[in-house]
């Protein structure tokens, strides 16, 4: 054993038996942090060096009544992980710390700690005027039960290259007169997860596609074969500038998408039509 492990053990011995109130916590005082077991919403922020941005984001979120923030600390300098842990003091506020795992394990991960009935997967670089989109995200929730994801940024078809052997996602027009679509997959973020389907029918994202990109795109083609649906609507989001972890990897991300939009054509190549099918007919009983 150490000295200075050897000293702390003497000194934690003495302050047990000191015959003085040292107690520093009480149940009045947990009970007032106004804990809440079950939020309506999760939001899980991924972060790397945006710790500004990221808690500019939380004063926002706060105003939201059932809400559990949960803040991804991916690989950050120590003065963003610090200044993330002074501002997130909230019974509901919590800090992941991870070590370059990036988006695809840790918003995983990150899923299965929440405990709101909705998930909201956020990047550093988003914000947003008010919080309406999540009143209306809800909104859809509650009028499609087997709605297990629901993006606000881009509603794309999936569509195969042949030459390429690729899967690529190609963005849909933004229809005037529908707020909301069903769509082959939708990108984060937002990215909402419904999450009692997720787990019980889509149990992880796929970590083949680790550490980032398109698997999101994946999810929720996966989603469309399990028997659920996934739709977009706009929630009017605007960035505060790029991504943190796509500013410090950019030809980490480009290697990435060739990587993995070649794992998408070889999942899918052979389903597209089946997932074609399932799409129209849920935009068919929509319109």
């Amino acid at each position: 054993m150490g000295v200075r492990l050897f000293i702390e053990k003497i000194y934690c011995s003495i302050i047990k038996k000191i015959k003085i109130q040292n107690n520093k916590k009480s149940y009045e005082y947990w009970l007032s942090k106004g804990y809440n077991n079950t939020p309506d919403v999760t939001f899980i922020i991924q972060s790397h060096n945006k710790s500004l941005q990221v808690i500019h984001i939380v004063n926002k979120l706060r105003q939201w009544p059932s809400a559990e923030v949960v803040v991804i600390d991916d690989g950050s300098e120590i003065k963003h992980i610090n200044a993330l842990s002074s501002s997130l003091q909230g019974a509901n506020e919590f800090v992941i710390r991870a070590n370059d795992l990036y988006e695809n394990v840790m918003y995983d991960k990150a899923i299965r700690f929440a405990n709101g009935r909705y998930i909201v997967l956020l990047q550093d670089d988003d914000d947003f005027e008010d919080l309406s989109w999540v009143s209306e995200a809800l909104s859809y929730f509650s009028k499609y039960p087997q709605l297990a994801i629901l993006g606000g940024n881009n509603g794309s078809d999936f569509v195969i290259d042949e030459v390429q052997k690729f899967g690529l996602g190609s963005i849909l027009d933004r229809e005037e007169g529908k707020p909301f679509q069903f769509v082959h997959h939708v990108d984060r973020a937002p990215m909402w997860i419904n999450k009692s389907l997720f787990i019980e029918k889509l149990k992880h994202i796929d970590f083949s596609f680790a550490p980032f990109q398109f698997d999101d795109c994946e999810l929720c083609l996966r989603a469309w074969l399990n028997g659920l649906l996934v739709g977009w609507y706009d929630a009017r989001f605007k960035s505060l500038s790029a991504g943190g972890m796509r500013i410090w990897n950019s030809s980490f991300t480009q290697t990435q998408c060739r990587r993995n939009a070649s794992k998408l054509y070889e999942l899918y190549k052979d389903k597209k039509n089946e997932i074609d099918i399932l799409v129209d007919k849920a935009k068919n009983e929509l319109y």
